[in-house]
């Protein structure tokens, strides 16, 4: 329940204070005490946290000022990427022109925001879209497709009231009135406003399972593979609580492994759990080193033994959480006082083994890790490679749709290149991070990577991603990048834009480049098509023209067949 306490000044005031159960907390200032309330409410379960405030932003008639929209951009666009799906689902099998390989049997899915407006009202960035999965099913030569919206709690009440109802990535809802702004903002205490749009990625668990996720705890939704229908919540039965986990979990036949970061005292809990299960149990605990918040950890690596916690000097906001207008950095803010550090935790003991400070650094995604070690089979340093935008936080900014729907041949793409952290494990106070390769071998572009799982870990020498043939104002080839020899191939189709490379090694293989790539393409012409390209040419060896252009996606996973 909220109460309100209005000035009778006619003029501004402005939100400061929020009272909470017995606490009355400022809010320019108390961002930790706040996210106590936060926590405990987490972990009790407790919905009502008796919520006041106690100064707020008023007129004589108090309003609230709703989001200025995005102008909505059809599907009649030329480039599809950018367009919202044109339909909730469809299925049906593909054309091919080349031939698909016989041994490539299973089942691609790609998860990523498809849907971009509600009404007249478009929403604002990439990350907001309502998910949309894509299944491409390969058997015998031949390709099924199908698509289908994910039915989330936050898009079936859009669809229902033809509005946004729950906080997306830039997407706050338009109160009706104020009273219901208050009461937005204690759902936002306690979890119940955050989306549960799960528009981010798509694992196979180990006991067969398949989840789509994103940032927000409560966004994990089990679907059907073959059928793309929403099962239901993916419910942990422990008592952790949070609000917030990695969106790129580690999965393998064997472990499950996730980072929770604390907003209360900053860290990052690193968790497992076992197949089978929906328990999440304690690796061990990360305190932050710098920054008053931790930093943003969309992806982690980990090694054979090791699992590897960022700390980068973009770190959550609390009170950029609270506002209804979106800043340049949205969530997050840029500490570059606060330092950057990487943390290196024993898999089985849970102890921190290094901690180390690192040039400023700006990531999504992290490719690859492993332990380099002597002539003695001692463990001397670990290596963590990431798609690194050189420190440059616009990055966000640039994936604005109105930014990518109006590019005008100018080179705005922000630089990016493969980032590679050296981390000592001999107690010394300082890691390294370098390009891996020359930037211009991918064009300085470099984002949304995958590697043959076999060498999740392990010292590796092949990475799949996209990269850039500049001027661009996102990145629009497919690049295969050389460790060992440093250098890069990039596949281009003029005015198209891939999605994420997907590689899938053959049955039976063994060289690391040995399978094909997976990607989906719009292109230039609104249309769309399913690409494959050998993993060790890189040269296409088929594609299968979708019956339309289809939204950019994110990312997939493979699930093969029984």
């Amino acid at each position: 329940m909220a109460s309100l306490a209005f000035s009778a000044s006619k003029s501004y005031s402005f939100l400061t204070k929020i009272r909470i159960g017995d606490g009355s907390y400022d809010c320019s200032k108390d961002e930790k005490s706040i996210f106590e309330k936060i926590k405990y409410s987490t972990r009790n379960k407790n919905k009502n946290l008796g919520l006041t405030i106690m100064t707020v932003a008023t007129r004589p008639q108090p309003t609230v000022v709703s989001p200025s929209p995005e102008k909505f951009v059809g599907n009649d666009s030329k480039l599809a990427a950018w367009s919202s799906v044109r339909q909730e689902r469809w299925q049906g099998e593909l054309s091919v022109q080349g031939e698909i390989p016989l041994w490539l049997n299973g089942t691609y899915l790609r998860n990523g925001p498809g849907l971009w407006h509600i009404g007249d009202y478009g929403f604002r960035h990439l990350f907001d879209g309502y998910a949309t999965l894509v299944r491409l099913h390969f058997e015998n030569g031949r390709v099924m497709m199908g698509h289908r919206q994910i039915e989330s709690e936050a898009y079936k009440a859009a669809k229902k009231n033809k509005k946004i109802c729950y906080r997306e990535f830039s997407e706050v809802p338009k109160p009706d009135n104020f009273l219901s702004y208050i009461g937005d903002l204690a759902n936002l205490f306690s979890g119940a406003s955050l989306t549960d749009n799960a528009n981010t990625g798509v694992v196979k668990l180990a006991d067969g399972r398949v989840v789509c996720l994103t940032e927000t705890i409560k966004g994990s939704i089990v679907i059907d593979p073959n059928t793309l229908d929403t099962i239901g919540k993916f419910e942990y039965s422990d008592s952790l609580g949070g609000l917030i986990h990695s969106a790129h979990p580690i999965v393998t036949d064997t472990e499950f492994l996730t980072l929770l970061p604390d907003l209360i005292y900053p860290g990052y809990l690193v968790v497992r759990m076992e197949p089978g299960t929906n328990e999440r149990k304690i690796i061990g605990r990360v305190g932050c080193r710098g920054g008053p918040s931790p930093g943003w950890v969309h992806s982690f690596p980990v090694t054979e033994h090791y699992v590897v916690v960022p700390e980068m000097p973009l770190r959550y906001c609390a009170q950029n959480l609270l506002k209804a207008e979106p800043t340049p950095l949205y969530k997050f803010e840029w500490h570059p006082e606060s330092k950057g550090f990487v943390h290196v935790m024993c898999k089985a003991s849970g102890k921190i083994v290094a901690s180390v400070e690192v040039p400023l650094f700006v990531t999504f995604h992290f490719i690859n890790a492993y332990e380099e070690k002597d002539e003695d089979g001692r463990v001397t340093a670990i290596i963590a490679d990431c798609c690194e935008h050189n420190a440059d936080t616009t990055i966000l900014e640039k994936l604005r749709l109105r930014n990518l729907r109006s590019f005008s041949g100018e080179d705005v793409l922000p630089n990016a290149r493969v980032g590679r952290f050296r981390i000592p494990m001999d107690g010394s106070p300082y890691g390294k991070l370098e390009a891996a390769l020359e930037p211009d071998e991918h064009g300085r572009g470099m984002d949304m990577c995958s590697i043959n799982p076999a060498y999740l870990g392990k010292k590796y020498r092949y990475a799949y991603a996209c990269g850039a043939q500049r001027p661009c104002n996102f990145p629009n080839t497919l690049t295969k990048v050389d460790l060992f020899e440093k250098k890069a191939k990039n596949w281009y189709d003029e005015g198209s834009v891939p999605s994420e490379p997907f590689f899938v090694s053959r049955p039976g293989a063994t060289e690391e480049d040995d399978g094909v790539v997976i990607s989906m393409v719009s292109d230039k012409n609104g249309e769309g098509y399913a690409l494959l390209l050998d993993g060790s040419t890189f040269e296409e060896i088929a594609r299968a023209k979708f019956p339309y252009g289809l939204p950019y996606g994110l990312h997939g996973c493979w699930v093969p067949k029984a």
